[in-house]
């Protein structure tokens, strides 16, 4: 008999098979209440409360390294993956277990199917760890791979695609205009991995008829990613759509307070590729923290778990208020005379208006609700748009987003200064384009003092 058949190894196994066959049964009983009891309680019950130990009603902090093991048994069985464990806080830790289970019920809300989460150190960590296990080169093919992605993404993600990905032999074909489906028709083929989309934009806007993206990504067997950051669950489900992984920012909306930095891999069970094995694809997101990451060791601090569960708390009033403010800021830059125009999903001038609204609504409302990113291009010069810049005396400048307090940038000498004149050019964004994310202030504040800095031009 060998020692991974002793009877101590069987006993643990049993053990934590019963213990995991009660948690799935009260997971379904959350995935039937509603988004905010969703995302206050997470899957944090009164009886886990006290299985914790001191019955706390808020998720406890678990800053230790690794977990210590009753003998030898428990340990050979956590350490092959036979029972759940905490081995390595780098593998797995309770505090950010809780937030990826409130992240993953939040994204699936309203779905038939249920989905996991993986916790990362960053919105960027996210990002790479969800796609390059979908890149791996199959060398008795000698296949040449390639993925498709809306140019309209973040800087880093520009910069994540177009080199990193290009040393490790992929190649990315950019869709100048996401929102128009036959530019992607165009450029998927046998040797397609995957399609990447942001939604919306930063800063630019963006959107894409994500069912016939979807619908286009499985006919290919491939799976379709959405940064879903600007929108979060409050207003976007992207799963609901038929993407088979979401990825967040959480440093960004969900995380206002601007304390942390962090990000996240939602992914739906049985994910579409045809390229990935069925043990991966079973549960991409849980696969990917218990392999790929436990080898580069992208982790989530439990700090972090800890300030990005008291956050998301709040997370669809927070939406909502900003949402708010943004609109009547965007309705006044709209109507300036030094600004010559405006990128803001909710106005209705903007051709991707009706296109978002079928997309973005906020959450257990039906109300088409469009966040609180926007983008304006200042009427004049590059020096125009700077000296606008340089007199803001109540938003920040920073190059930082989804914070409660309203803060600005321009993304040609920050945020995309990175990817070139034309990557810029490519993407949209030119040098009077100012970036705005409004915060919770009162938006007559704000107004007042984008106008004094426009008047100043």
């Amino acid at each position: 008999m060998s020692d991974s058949d002793s009877a101590g190894v069987k006993h643990y196994i049993q053990s934590c098979q019963e213990t995991t066959a009660k948690r799935k049964a009260y997971r379904e009983k959350v995935r039937k209440l509603r988004f905010d009891t969703i995302a206050v309680h997470g899957m944090y019950s009164v009886e886990e409360a006290f299985a914790q130990g001191q019955g706390g009603i808020i998720e406890p902090l678990f800053p230790s390294t690794s977990q210590g093991y009753r003998d030898s048994d428990e340990m050979e069985a956590g350490l092959s993956y036979q029972i759940p464990t905490w081995c390595y806080s780098r593998i797995h830790n309770p505090t950010v277990f809780y937030l990826e289970e409130t992240l993953s019920l939040l994204e699936s809300y309203g779905c038939p199917f249920d989905a996991s989460a993986f916790c990362t150190s960053s919105g960027m960590a996210a990002i790479k760890q969800a796609v390059e296990p979908l890149l791996v080169l199959n060398e008795a093919h000698h296949e040449e791979v390639n993925f498709v992605s809306s140019a309209q993404v973040y800087g880093g993600t520009f910069q994540l695609f177009n080199v990193r990905m290009k040393e490790r032999g992929a190649k990315v074909r950019w869709v100048a205009q996401p929102w128009e489906i036959k530019e992607w028709e165009r450029l998927v083929d046998a040797q397609t991995r995957f399609l990447y989309t942001e939604m919306p934009s930063n800063p630019q806007q963006a959107c894409s008829d994500l069912q016939a993206l979807a619908k286009l990504a499985h006919h290919f067997q491939i799976p379709l990613i959405v940064d879903s950051t600007i929108a979060t669950p409050a207003l976007l489900r992207p799963l609901q759509h038929g993407a088979d992984i979401v990825v967040q920012s959480l440093t960004k909306t969900i995380g206002s307070g601007g304390a942390s930095i962090g990000g996240a891999v939602i992914a739906r069970h049985g994910l579409t590729s045809r390229h990935l094995a069925a043990a991966s694809r079973a549960d991409y997101a849980v696969w990917l923290k218990l392999w790929p990451a436990r080898d580069s060791g992208p982790c989530m601090s439990p700090y972090s778990a800890f300030f990005f569960l008291n956050e998301v708390r709040t997370l669809r009033i927070k939406v909502e208020w900003f949402s708010r403010n943004t609109a009547a800021v965007a309705d006044f830059l709209a109507a300036h005379p030094k600004v010559e125009s405006v990128d803001y999903l909710g106005l209705k001038t903007h051709h991707l208006h009706e296109l978002a609204g079928r997309y973005m609504r906020m959450v257990d409302s039906d109300i088409p609700t469009f966040g609180h990113l926007l983008s304006f291009t200042i009427k004049g010069s590059a020096l125009d748009a700077r000296r606008f810049f340089d007199c803001l005396q109540r938003i920040f400048r920073a190059t930082d987003l989804g914070r409660i307090k309203s803060v600005a940038t321009i993304p040609a000498i920050s945020t995309h200064q990175q990817q070139g004149d034309e990557g810029r050019r490519l993407a949209g964004i030119p040098a009077t384009m100012v970036r705005l994310c409004v915060g919770g202030e009162h938006p007559e504040d704000i107004i007042a003092d984008l106008d004094q800095a426009l008047n100043k031009i």
